[in-house]
């Protein structure tokens, strides 16, 4: 199984970064964990078949996580001429979300020559999504943009945890307990904001948790400036890791 960090980046696209994408490749799965604005760009920019991809997971409806929704679609239809299924998961709200932002994006109505899913999570549930089990935590974050998600998903008799955008919640021990991956936004060095995490809160979190590899995203130019003196691995666009 590998995943690769299609973006690392936030919201402002700090250090030049795309927004948040993973895509994680197995044996019987190809998904994408978020699908930012700017991930279709860096999608192309690898050499990943788009058209092999059969399920977008997304944590909320921030557009640097669930922007290049309408992108995706519409190139498959439009460029790859898709013809495989696609599903969609997320938090509760997603065909409303989806269709909105379809509208302000592409308005028109669209006839897909794939069939396409959009299928709500359920929260604190182990979701089974094709050979994916998923189980969602609420994290804190933006309860204007979701409910907000971190995932803890089972494949191939391994762990990935991705937290998501949010400050410290203890939903996070549950969620990435023992994870032979947690991928952790980490957006600040030290100063704590409302939202998301820093470094100097995840010092004292990340040992309970007991993830045997964590890598921290999502960062801003503070933290940027900065991540040479963490002792935790840190992503880059383009970082491919297996397990």
């Amino acid at each position: 199984m590998r995943l690769q960090f299609i973006g690392s980046g936030d919201a402002f696209g700090s250090g030049g970064r795309f927004n948040t994408c993973f895509h994680v490749e197995a044996a019987g799965a190809n998904f994408l964990i978020d699908c930012g604005a700017t991930s279709l760009v860096a999608l192309k920019r690898l050499p990943i078949e788009r058209s092999a991809i059969d399920l977008i997971l997304l944590t909320h409806f921030h557009l640097d996580h669930f922007g290049g929704v309408p992108f995706f679609v519409l190139d498959a239809q439009l460029v790859a001429k898709r013809a495989r299924p696609l599903t969609i998961a997320g938090p509760p709200g997603l065909p409303e979300w989806y269709d909105r932002l379809l509208a302000a994006t592409f308005p028109g109505e669209r006839k897909l020559p794939f069939e396409l899913t959009l299928r709500e999570v359920e929260i604190g549930a182990r979701n089974m999504i094709g050979a994916l089990t998923v189980t969602p935590f609420r994290v804190r974050h933006d309860d204007k943009a979701g409910p907000c998600l971190a995932y803890r998903i089972e494949l191939e008799g391994k762990v990935i945890c991705y937290s998501g955008d949010t400050e410290w919640t203890d939903s996070l021990l549950e969620a990435a307990r023992g994870a032979d991956l947690f991928i952790c936004e980490c957006y600040t060095f030290d100063k704590v904001v409302r939202a998301h995490l820093s470094l100097s809160t995840l010092r004292g979190k990340l040992p309970i948790i007991g993830a045997k590899r964590v890598i921290l995203t999502h960062m801003s130019d503070d933290m940027l400036s900065r991540a040479s003196e963490t002792e935790f691995e840190t992503a880059s666009d383009g970082k491919m890791i297996s397990l």
